[in-house]
């Protein structure tokens, strides 16, 4: 349990976290798949392959060459979709998908971070049209993913502007740390794969979250602590323990709730005031 709260006069710091087998249990872009399918995007081929894909992934993680095919896959088989189609698709089917497999230890993890005053990011290689909406969901404070090339008729063209990955997520978090003027030395990242090595020893408390096995080792080997997460959780079933931070629409509904039992309350003396001055 973290307990200590953010001292307001010492630089800011955050904590970064991987998404896929860190933050939820599967890997975000496969699991919207066959959402895919229906929205027309992909045929049956695909979703087979995708599924495949998938169960690597949960199988064993993915090592360097399996995540540079899966990128080059994932690349070509995007190219041509329609940017705005693959929003709504995620949006529509975000819910259904992702709440039921986040990890009730991360959602603990992230409240916690907030709770102390530190920042939550969010750093994963997935696309940002998927991962975006995820942090939305999480109340993540800010979002690093893989950025595709849309060309002027609104499509995917097949090339990658930004690839979060390795050592550029290490960048990343570095870059934010001179932007939002984060000490590096006091903040926290948690992550599955040996491939985010670089991210983690760029901060002073990283945390293997469910690792490979060369991440386990290196662990082992520099003393980081290992973190299990295997309790996935919709964030409405761990309410009131987990809130999400307010946001203007959240702030709204409440206002206009408010406004509304407060409605209710005149409307309901009125009423009994008019019946006892009938009786």
């Amino acid at each position: 349990m973290l307990c200590l709260v953010e001292n307001h006069s010492l630089p800011r710091t955050a904590a970064f976290f991987d998404l896929d087998k860190t933050v939820i249990a599967k890997s975000s872009t496969l699991t919207f798949s066959k959402s895919f399918y229906q929205g027309g995007l992909i045929n049956r081929r695909a979703v087979l392959r995708t599924a495949y894909a998938q169960f690597v992934f949960l199988a064993g993680g993915a090592d360097h060459d399996q995540m540079e095919r899966m990128r080059e896959y994932l690349s070509a088989l995007c190219k041509g979709w329609n940017v705005q189609q693959v929003k709504e698709i995620v949006a529509e089917t975000l819910h259904d998908l992702i709440d039921p497999i986040i990890y009730d230890e991360a959602a603990t993890l992230i409240e916690e971070h907030h709770t102390a005053g530190r920042d939550v990011v969010i750093v994963s290689t997935s696309g940002a049209e998927v991962v975006e909406p995820i942090g939305e969901l999480l109340g993540a404070d800010r979002v690093v993913a893989t950025r595709m090339v849309v060309g002027d008729d609104g499509c995917f063209t097949g090339e990658v502007e930004y690839y979060a990955y390795g050592p550029t997520k290490a960048e990343a978090v570095q870059a934010l740390a001179v932007s939002e003027g984060y000490d590096l030395s006091r903040c926290y990242a948690y992550s599955d794969s040996a491939t985010d090595v670089p991210m983690l020893e760029s901060v002073g408390h990283p945390h293997a979250v469910n690792p490979d096995r060369a991440l386990r080792r290196e662990a082992a080997l520099r003393e980081w602590p290992i973190l299990v997460f295997d309790r996935p959780v919709r964030l409405k079933q761990r309410l009131p323990t987990f809130s999400m931070p307010p946001r203007p629409a959240l702030v709204a509904a409440a206002a206009v709730g408010a406004a509304a039992v407060t409605a209710g309350l005149v409307w309901y003396t009125s009423r009994r005031r008019a019946a006892a001055t009938a009786a």
